[in-house]
């Protein structure tokens, strides 16, 4: 980053650290006398715990729960979080003001120091977060204190004073603000974990900082948050209550919504998206996001370690029917790492994305046949059961056994269990996907880099780690955009997953249902931000 780029860091930090944040109800906009609301998650949390919390389903509760230094608002725009504003001291120095008004649910202040007991926890091998390595990257010894080189202590950040954090980082990171915002590198209330220990995310244990307060957890089933009185903006906080469900099936998902128990829909069913337009036009809400649907390649099982293998069959996958006649919900095809309006990096497609499905199917029979790979072999998808990617994974079923004669044999689990078997690597094929944390590439290329806690397909190339890295300490915008951008090329190139499509996600919210903005492209809703129109 140049001095120059410092300084427009700095006056956009203070640009937004003097922005409205509030929940804002219209003028005209009279409120229903009940403030609940009612939305299917997807899936159940993995966990409640801010620090360990990792798939959207789970961040979606820990954003009410808790509150980060900074938050993303209904527009998908960074906004003061428990942290009133901020400060970019030098290239690799923050400093962060928290609000002397935040309290914990129970009543005790928000500290500097409950930040730093926070990012330091998260970071100790001992929590086992799987975002530890990832985000560490940007605290100065957050990796090494990650990968148990250095003690927690050593990470990066501090407390100045009871309400002032400083967070050094290993070089210029302009998007911190941005990567703040998410509850892993946030407060954490110190005295209710030491005394509750793994049970303090339980209803009742729980001290929390968010705007809501857990007030039931049935795993499987729902949970239920309330408002918390505590909270330093409760006054402009609209719902009192608000129950997140878990489903997984996108048909039972809609059934729940025409049903009236349900009211926010997580994701239409594949194919469903015009119909429902036509059914329910002032419901349906659908936007472009910043994220990506993809398949991960356990590339150390033996049956693919051949790249040959993995670039056949990334090869054959028509994604414009995927795109245009299975999911039939406005996504776009996408042959890259780094998706359309992602910062930080040019979106850089396969030299054969264009050609003629035929000449493509030649050439993937060809490597295959070179990797000694007949018809008739059987891989194995593993999936989570839900209709949306069960329809997908057997148009891919369909398209490897038609243009190839590969059979796939498919594997359905709950979320929570596919999520763990990627981590493990106990998998041949799975299914993926992923929607920005922070708006730069580095974000994506935590897929696919080597050491990182988010990279489900052990690929690792040096080379391109190498340009990461340089990339990541080029003071230059220029320089590092197209660093980063050869570095995704590069890697890409050892075909470690299949992109598939670009993320959009069409979902019912219920017209009464205020405050749901389409340029959230990260998907954060936070309940705060929504409200009941009178109806």
């Amino acid at each position: 980053m140049t001095l120059t780029s410092v300084a427009r860091a700095c006056a956009l930090a203070s640009l937004l650290a003097s922005s409205a944040f509030a929940a804002v109800v219209p003028a005209g906009v009279t409120l229903h006398p009940t403030q609940t609301l009612i939305r299917n998650n997807g899936s159940e949390p993995e966990s409640l715990d801010p620090a360990i919390a990792e798939t959207v389903g789970a961040n979606n509760i820990t954003r009410d729960l808790f509150e980060a230094l900074t938050a993303v608002d209904g527009d998908g725009k960074v906004v003061p979080g428990v942290a009133e504003s901020w400060k970019q001291v030098d290239p690799t120095t923050w400093t962060f003001k928290l609000r002397q008004n935040a309290k914990w649910s129970n009543g005790d202040p928000v500290t500097a120091e409950d930040v730093v007991y926070g990012i330091r926890r998260f970071l100790d091998p001992k929590t086992a977060s799987k975002y530890a390595a990832t985000y560490g990257v940007f605290l100065l010894h957050g990796k090494e204190v990650a990968m148990g080189k250095k003690p927690p202590a050593e990470a990066g950040v501090r407390a100045v004073d009871k309400f002032t954090v400083e967070i050094k980082t290993p070089f210029p990171v302009a998007f911190l603000p941005q990567l703040v915002s998410n509850n892993n590198l946030g407060p954490v209330h110190k005295a209710s974990v030491e005394k509750f220990g793994k049970d303090w995310t339980k209803p009742g244990n729980m001290v929390s900082n968010g705007a809501y307060v857990l007030r039931d957890w049935v795993v499987n089933r729902s949970v239920v948050l309330e408002k918390n009185p505590q909270y330093w903006d409760a006054k402009n906080v609209q719902l009192t209550r608000v129950t997140y469900l878990g489903v997984e099936d996108g048909n039972a998902d809609v059934k729940l919504y025409e049903a009236g128990q349900n009211e926010f829909v997580y994701q239409l069913p594949p194919g469903t998206y015009e119909d429902m337009k036509k059914k329910y036009p002032k419901e349906v809400r659908n936007a472009p996001m910043l994220g990506l649907r993809y398949y991960d390649f356990q590339t150390q099982n033996p049956v693919f370690k051949d790249v040959r293998v993995r670039k056949a069959l990334t090869m054959v996958l028509d994604r414009d029917i995927l795109a245009q006649k299975v999911t039939a919900d406005g996504q776009i095809p996408a042959y890259g790492i780094i998706v359309k309006g992602m910062e930080g990096a040019d979106v850089v497609e396969y030299e054969w994305a264009k050609w003629p499905m035929a000449r493509k199917v030649e050439e993937a029979k060809k490597l295959l046949a070179e990797a000694g790979v007949k018809p008739g072999t059987k891989y194995t998808f593993s999936y989570n059961t839900s209709e949306y990617h069960k329809k997908m994974a057997i148009f891919a079923q369909s398209e490897w056994k038609n243009k190839l004669g590969i059979n796939l044999e498919l594997e359905a689990m709950e979320f929570k269990v596919l999520v763990k078997k990627r981590h493990d690597g106990a998998f041949e094929m799975a299914r993926d996907g992923f929607i920005a944390d922070y708006n730069d590439a580095t974000n994506f290329l935590a897929l696919i880099r080597c050491d990182s806690d988010q990279n489900n397909n052990f690929n690792c190339n040096k080379k391109g780690e190498e340009l990461i890295v340089q990339g990541e300490r080029s003071t230059d915008p220029a320089k590092r955009k197209q660093l980063l951008t050869q570095a995704a090329k590069l890697i890409m190139d050892d075909y470690p997953i299949i992109p598939l499509v670009q993320y959009s996600l069409p979902r019912l919210v219920k017209s009464y249902v205020g405050g749901y903005s389409l340029l959230n492209a990260q998907d954060r809703f936070r309940s705060k931000d929504l409200y009941i129109i009178k109806h």
